[in-house]
């Protein structure tokens, strides 16, 4: 009889050491649970030509010229997302993001990505001018985007990354830059002059500090290219820029550029 509230003590103290481990053991199984749920990145690819993959090829048949080989599709293999969409559209302006691509955005949006501008700013009859026309003509034309970049598209701007934001609120947005586009070295007789080559990427320095600001104005990550491209842009002896190789994918990253120079920007900016 002496013994029985001792037995009966150590069946209780047992059972709450039972009940302690079992608690210690589902409550982490339920919090990593909850941290994988919360972790789940559901991702969604806007933008022009240099999202989209314009210059890597093989192209889907939507008549954006949409590459696997582009950076948004790599990032997306490499982290095992919960879902991706890539509606970027070669050609793409400011507008088109606004009127059709943030469809594709929703409040379960986590993460965004964008390259936008360089076709506001008219990139295309930039390079037009300076490749196939004169000293004269290729100075003007990038004085006339260079102007455009600092007063017109900063507004454009604006108002696509507020687009973004109201259809994906909980969402990450991240901002990539464009590349110099060239080396100023010598590379032969039918290269453009360095010193065309010099005031591309002096415009390309503009219109970065414009996206950048604006941006960091708007609450996203600016994600810089010139820097993991360096050494890298047309007339290197490696270059990740095509040259004049098509009319579609000229002055375009290569499947190179994506891979080594636009993924790594990124991955440095989502770790």
């Amino acid at each position: 009889m002496p013994h029985r509230p001792l037995a009966r003590a150590l069946r209780a103290l047992v059972a709450v050491l039972t009940a302690a481990a079992v608690g210690a053991v589902l409550v982490p199984a339920t919090a990593q649970a909850a941290t994988a749920q919360a972790a789940a990145v559901n991702y969604v690819a806007l933008g022009d030509s240099y999202s989209s993959g314009v210059g890597a090829g093989p192209y889907d048949l939507s008549g954006c010229l949409r590459s696997q080989k582009s950076y948004a599709p790599l990032w997306a293999a490499a982290n095992a997302v919960a879902s991706f969409k890539f509606p970027a559209c070669g050609g793409a302006v400011t507008s088109d993001v606004i009127n059709s691509q943030v469809n594709s955005l929703s409040t379960s949006t986590t993460l965004v990505t964008i390259t936008i501008g360089g076709n506001d700013a008219g990139f295309a009859d930039v390079i037009t001018s300076c490749r196939f026309g004169s000293t004269s003509s290729c100075t003007n034309a990038v004085n006339e985007s260079k102007a455009f970049a600092t007063s017109t598209l900063p507004g454009r701007l604006d108002a696509t990354y507020a687009a973004i934001r109201n259809r994906a609120p909980n969402a990450r947005l991240i901002v990539l830059g464009y590349p110099r586009l060239f080396e100023t070295n010598y590379c032969g007789l039918l290269a453009m002059s360095t010193y065309k080559r010099t005031i591309l990427n002096e415009a390309a320095d503009v219109l970065a500090t414009v996206i950048s600001a604006r941006a960091a104005a708007a609450g996203a990550t600016f994600a810089d290219t010139r820097p993991t491209f360096a050494g890298h842009g047309v007339c290197a002896s490696s270059p990740w820029i095509r040259d004049v190789s098509g009319i579609i994918e000229a002055y375009h990253p290569n499947s190179a550029g994506y891979r080594y120079g636009y993924l790594p920007a990124l991955n440095a900016v989502t770790g």
